[in-house]
């Protein structure tokens, strides 16, 4: 079992919880490499519903590992970070993160790739790149996708910290709790027992329409809905509904 990164499963939610407090859990290459292997992994499982990343220690993630910088190749970092950075936009199933603390530079971008967010009133973001004479470059598209590409550049280009309240009003978080792991799991496990097939396809829907022409974006949404109308679950769906009972979803 890895050291670094603590797995675990409860029915159908996956928790993955970053373990490098010293380090203020710092991406590390080992560390990015083990999330992206946990979550694709995830992403193929059918008994997996729901995916919950947290973190220990009083950051939620700092970034980047400045340590390795010189010591691993540049080619492998951009590799496993370009598969980290964009899993919001590749994964089907559906991704919650519980902040706490710090989630800075690479935070923000594992934060930002998250589907729905829940932080705690402390935590803290920021694109913080420039700081060291650098530019978010692999989670900049994530992050302006979240809040909106000016917002995106002006974070970018003062390295300033942002506050959860305000990290709230730009729709980087979408709850503040006191405990952001409770609710967070909770919401999960929401997550988890929805019909996994609508959910994989609706995000496929989502990453699909992106960047599209009006029209295209509509051509991929009847496409997606008649899929949905003939499936199983849609029917059950509606004869659970209309049986005033919970739907037993088939999945497929």
């Amino acid at each position: 079992m890895s050291e670094i990164l603590e797995i675990r499963r409860e029915d159908r939610v996956l928790f993955l919880t970053l373990n490098r407090p010293e380090k203020r859990n710092a991406l590390n290459l080992q560390l990015s490499q083990e999330l992206v292997r946990a979550l694709y992994s995830a992403d193929g499982d059918a008994g997996i519903g729901a995916v919950l990343i947290a973190a220990n220690g009083k950051a939620f993630c700092a970034g980047m590992d400045l340590s390795e910088v010189g010591h691993v190749e540049t080619s492998r970092l951009d590799s496993i970070h370009d598969s980290l950075f964009t899993m919001g936009a590749r994964l089907t199933k559906p991704i919650v993160a519980a902040v706490s603390g710090p989630a800075l530079a690479g935070g923000t971008g594992l934060v930002a790739n998250a589907h729905i967010v829940v932080a705690s009133p402390d935590a803290t973001f920021g694109l913080t790149e420039i700081r060291i004479g650098l530019w978010p470059l692999l989670v900049f598209r994530s992050v302006a996708l979240a809040v909106g590409e000016r917002r995106a550049l002006e974070m970018s280009l003062t390295g300033r910290i942002v506050p959860s309240d305000e990290a709230r009003e730009m729709s980087l978080v979408h709850e503040i709790a006191e405990s952001p792991l409770d609710r967070a799991t909770e919401i999960a496990r929401h997550l988890a027992r929805l019909s996994t097939f609508i959910v994989k396809n609706g995000l496929h829907f989502v990453c699909e329409a992106r960047g599209r022409t009006w029209k295209e974006a509509g051509d991929v949404a009847r496409r997606t809905r008649a899929l949905m109308l003939a499936s199983p679950d849609f029917a059950e769906g509606v004869a659970a509904f209309r049986e005033k009972r919970e739907p037993k979803w088939n999945g497929e």
